[in-house]
């Protein structure tokens, strides 16, 4: 594995792949696929032989080769043939998919016992341990990128911790399916809500400020909604919940009934995983959960 500039592209991209196919993998520091599907490609790299050889092109270093490229998220990996890219992929691929992307393209060669074997998720992590759950996560990610439960609670998970980048790269394969898949919806309006106050410098002022509008008029919904969009932000679920109830009790329908919908996405977002339970057990209810479930059923349908 090589890492490109724009000074030894010619060399290590340009000249090699007129005799060997060049795999270009597009990077940067912060994204959390990059560090799933790097190791994976260096030992695909390994395993194959000298059938193809890598290179990484930081992404934020060199622009100019990223915009050369098109490139327009990472990863993306592009397959250089005769000084040419004849063909490439965007995302954290499973291993599977990539071999069968480069078995299209290579000339036919061993491949040695070293690959890279698919992941395996063994047994739940435990709760109070991250680090352990974020990697299986993303390990089960790796291993299946249509497990819409796992990129869930990846994602949820990224957000949690305050890396609103990589959770927005590990969104970016599914955000078309958020009009389809609720949850993913509900995470588009957390991130939305991360954004609405990252545009202001000063959160204790906009707080402040909202606090003001509010005092002044009990229906300037706008206040209420942007106080709860920064409570969102900050992960204070159960007061960004009560001044969205208080928006509910005036007008459920306001804003084409934007206060419910971010509601059920707060619900969404602090339930609890889904566990496995032993026969006729009843799985344990989140109880703040549970007590602003019956909040929004009785505004709503009173």
């Amino acid at each position: 594995m090589i890492n490109v500039t724009v000074e030894n592209f010619d060399v290590e991209v340009l000249a090699a792949s007129m005799h060997t196919p060049v795999l270009v993998d597009f990077w940067a520091p912060w994204c959390g696929p990059c560090k799933v599907i790097g190791p994976l490609l260096e030992k695909l790299e390994t395993a194959y032989a000298g059938r193809f050889k890598l290179v990484k092109i930081d992404s934020d270093q060199e622009q100019e080769l990223s915009q050369g490229f098109g490139i327009r998220s990472i990863p993306t990996c592009v397959l250089m043939v005769g000084g040419k890219p004849v063909d490439g992929f965007t995302g954290a691929l499973p291993e599977g998919q990539i071999k069968a992307f480069l078995d299209k393209h290579l000339p036919e060669g061993e491949v040695l016992e070293a690959e890279v074997t698919s992941v395996e998720v063994g047994d739940a992590p435990a709760a109070d341990d991250p680090q352990a759950v974020h990697e299986a996560l993303h390990q089960a990610l790796l291993k299946n990128p249509d497990d819409e439960e796992a990129r869930f609670e990846y994602i949820k998970l990224l957000l949690k911790e305050g890396r609103d980048d990589d959770a927005k790269v590990a969104f970016a394969p599914v955000i078309a399916k958020t009009a389809l898949v609720r949850r993913f919806d509900s995470l588009q309006r957390w991130m939305n809500a991360i954004d609405f106050a990252a545009d202001r410098e000063d959160l204790t002022r906009a707080a402040a400020g909202f606090d003001v509008k509010i005092a002044a008029n009990k229906r300037d919904f706008d206040a209420r909604f942007g106080k709860a969009q920064t409570l969102i932000a900050a992960q204070d679920w159960p007061a960004a919940m009560d001044e969205l109830i208080e928006i509910l009790m005036r007008d459920k329908s306001w804003a084409d009934e934007l206060a419910r919908k971010t509601f059920i996405a707060i619900l969404d977002i602090i339930e609890p995983p889904k566990v496995k339970v032993a026969d006729g057990q009843i799985p344990p209810v989140d109880p703040t959960v549970a007590t602003y479930r019956r909040r929004l059923s009785s505004v709503v349908l009173s």
